[in-house]
């Protein structure tokens, strides 16, 4: 298992290094430090002394590479990509481009709590509210709650998010005025401006989640363990819960660990419509300013939890089946 983790750190470290070079490569490709200035200074008539003044406040006035001008270590050390890019590794993200030039780290300390609260009840409420439904219709199978249950299944996975939300808003905020349309307040006020957004979201992802989860119960119903199981006097209740759903652990393991992610990272969407000044809000914000410091900053950290994630992944195989072995 040490050894495995090892690895896993050496890969993931490579696949970072990767990442952050494509992506520094590519923002310094589309634009240079002066496209950057005049996007985030404004205005039609932008000086080339703004355009400076611009970069030399934010460390963009240094060579992206290789510093010709300095010798040993300085060649590297006072370029943009050791500042702004090999800096990411030690999680200092510095700060923005815009205006009021934030400290992006602070910001993302602050955001992600508020992220967490919408995304974790939710990854909670989805696992749980996935499974049942599926076992449900598993159990109900080949009769009409399970042929019906596949059609709201595959009706609620043609729809798109964007519907839910405005169908959601209309309905519970301006018409029954239940909950706010949009909007947050920390403490305990947050419950009232969190739950129409989980409740949505969860609808959303439902319908793909539950048919996928089902498929994967029908699978290992029919194998020979579950025969010998019923062959013995078992319930059919005792067959799903003990035997079937035990052994369709690593599948939903896999899908749910796929999403966390997004518990960090936040809802790009969700959090946008409702308000929520969480981490989605906050990389909608940096791609509609243009505000290329932030962008670059979740893309690394993106990258860094699907790495965490997937191993995580692999290591709670081995809890789940003890057959599994990471080598």
């Amino acid at each position: 298992m040490f050894n495995y983790i090892v690895r896993r750190i050496g890969y993931g470290l490579l696949i970072l290094i990767g990442v952050n070079l494509l992506t520094f490569f590519l923002f310094f490709t589309v634009n240079t430090p002066d496209d950057m200035a005049r996007l985030n200074i404004g205005g039609k008539r932008v000086t080339q002394e703004q355009i400076e003044t611009w970069k030399r406040e934010r460390g963009y006035d240094k060579p992206l590479y290789w510093n010709d001008k300095e010798e040993g270590s300085a060649k590297f050390t006072r370029t943009i990509f050791w500042e702004r890019s090999i800096s990411l590794f030690t999680l200092d993200f510095g700060r923005s481009d815009a205006r009021n030039a934030v400290n992006i780290g602070h910001e993302i300390q602050t955001r992600m709590w508020v992220s967490l609260q919408l995304a974790l009840p939710l990854f909670v409420l989805q696992v749980i509210a996935s499974t049942a439904f599926a076992l449900m219709l598993v159990f109900f199978r080949n009769s009409r709650i399970d042929f019906w249950g596949v059609v709201l299944c595959v009706l609620m996975l043609s729809i798109s998010s964007l519907f839910y939300i405005i169908v959601g808003q209309f309905f519970f905020s301006r018409l029954f005025r239940l909950v706010p349309i949009n909007g947050y307040a920390p403490g305990l006020d947050a419950v009232k401006f969190l739950l129409l957004p989980i409740l949505l979201s969860l609808l959303s992802r439902l319908g793909s989640e539950a048919r996928l989860y089902r498929a994967m119960f029908l699978e290992e119903i029919g194998k020979d363990y579950v025969r010998t199981a019923r062959a013995k006097g078992l319930s059919e209740q005792v067959v799903l819960f003990r035997h079937v759903l035990r052994n369709a652990l690593i599948p939903i393991i896999t899908s749910a660990g796929s999403y966390l992610p997004y518990v960090f990272l936040g809802s790009l969407v969700f959090e946008s419509f409702f308000g929520i000044p969480g981490l989605g809000a906050f990389v909608i914000e940096a791609i509609t300013g243009q505000d290329f410091a932030i962008v670059r900053t979740m893309v690394f950290l993106g990258a860094l939890l699907y790495i965490a994630s997937n191993a995580v992944i692999d290591i709670a195989y081995t809890w789940v089946d003890p057959r599994v072995r990471l080598s």
